[in-house]
C-alpha cells in the first residue's frame, strides 16, 4: 500500500522550521504517523476546519502551534501554512492565509 507524501506550499516549509524545538519534534512525530496511516489522525491531533481544510493540532509544554493542511487525491499531504495559537478561536488573518495558500495548491 502507498504510503502518504508530505509536500509544502513554497511558503509554509522555512516557516514550520522556525517553530520552537518541542513544537517541531512534535510536529515531525505526528506527520511521520500521517505518512503511515493517512490524514485524519482525529482530534485531539487533526480536525476539519472546512471543505478541504484541515488543522494539524501540536502542543507541547508551554506552546501550541497550529498547522493548515489539505490533501490531494494521489495521496499528497500539502501542508500550507502554521501559526502558534494564543485565544481558543482561529485568528481570521490566519484562517484567510491558510485559504489562499488552499486556492493556489488545487490550481
Amino acid at each position: 500500500m502507498k504510503k502518504w507524501d508530505i509536500q509544502y506550499h513554497n511558503l509554509a516549509k522555512s516557516s514550520i522550521e522556525k517553530l520552537p524545538v518541542k513544537i517541531l519534534a512534535r510536529y515531525y512525530v505526528l506527520i511521520d504517523r500521517m505518512v503511515e496511516i493517512g490524514p485524519n489522525l482525529g482530534e485531539p491531533h487533526t480536525k476539519v476546519i472546512s471543505t478541504g481544510l484541515f488543522e494539524l493540532r501540536i502542543k507541547a509544554q508551554e506552546w501550541i502551534a497550529r498547522v493548515f493542511y489539505c490533501t490531494i487525491i494521489n495521496k499528497e499531504i500539502w501542508m500550507l501554512h502554521r501559526f502558534i495559537k494564543k485565544d481558543q478561536k482561529i485568528p481570521l488573518k490566519e484562517l484567510k492565509i491558510a485559504q489562499a495558500r488552499l486556492k493556489d495548491i488545487k490550481k
